[in-house]
C-alpha cells in the first residue's frame, strides 16, 4: 500500500472490486471533507451501492438512505434519491479540475444540495469544473474503480464494503 502521509485526511475504501485509497483535500472543501469523515466514522457508507456508473465518465455512490444494503430504507429502485439525515452542505467550488480519480460531491440542480452522495471520475470531466465540490483524489486503487459494474441504474451493483478514515485503522 502507498505510504499514507496524513492518516486523518486519508480514506481507505474497500469495494467489492478491491481497495481504494483517497487523499482528502480539507484546504479545498473543509465542510465536505468533514461530512465525508463524519459519515465514514459512523459507518454510514459501509454496504452502500454504486448506483449510477457511466462508462468514460464516473461511478456514483453514497446514498446512505436508499442505497445501503441491509439498511432499513434500502430500495434499489430509489438508490440515488436519498442522502443522510444531516443538513445539505453549502457548495465549496474550487479551481481544482475534475480529472481521473477526482472525488466530488453529487448534488441536484441546486448548488447547495450536496449531502452524502459522491462520485469518482473515470476520466477528465472539465465541464464539471467549478460546479461541483471536489473533496478528494484517488491515490491508489483506481484500477478497482475501473472494474465497477456500469449502468443507470446498475443491475446487481458493486458496493462499498467498508470505508474508514486511515487514522482509525490499526496498523
Amino acid at each position: 500500500m502507498a505510504e499514507i502521509k496524513d492518516p486523518e485526511n486519508t480514506i481507505i475504501m474497500e469495494t467489492t472490486k478491491g481497495k481504494v485509497v483517497i487523499q482528502l483535500l480539507p484546504d479545498l472543501a473543509p465542510g465536505h471533507v468533514a461530512r465525508i469523515k463524519e459519515l465514514t466514522r459512523e459507518g454510514a457508507y459501509d454496504g452502500v451501492v454504486f448506483h449510477r456508473v457511466i462508462e468514460d465518465f464516473m461511478a456514483q455512490t453514497g446514498d446512505v438512505q436508499y442505497g445501503k444494503t441491509g439498511g432499513k430504507d434500502f430500495n434499489p429502485a430509489r438508490a440515488g434519491m436519498g442522502g443522510s439525515e444531516k443538513p445539505d452542505l453549502k457548495a465549496e467550488f474550487s479551481n481544482m479540475s475534475h480529472v481521473r480519480g477526482t472525488c466530488s460531491m453529487a448534488r441536484s440542480q441546486m448548488p447547495n444540495s450536496a449531502n452524502s452522495q459522491f462520485f469518482i471520475c473515470f476520466t477528465d470531466a472539465p465541464w464539471l469544473n467549478k460546479q461541483y465540490s471536489v473533496w478528494g483524489q484517488v491515490v491508489e486503487g483506481m484500477e478497482n474503480i475501473d472494474k465497477i459494474k456500469r449502468g443507470e441504474p446498475v443491475r446487481d451493483p458493486d458496493t462499498i464494503v467498508s470505508m474508514k478514515v486511515a487514522a482509525d485503522v490499526a496498523a
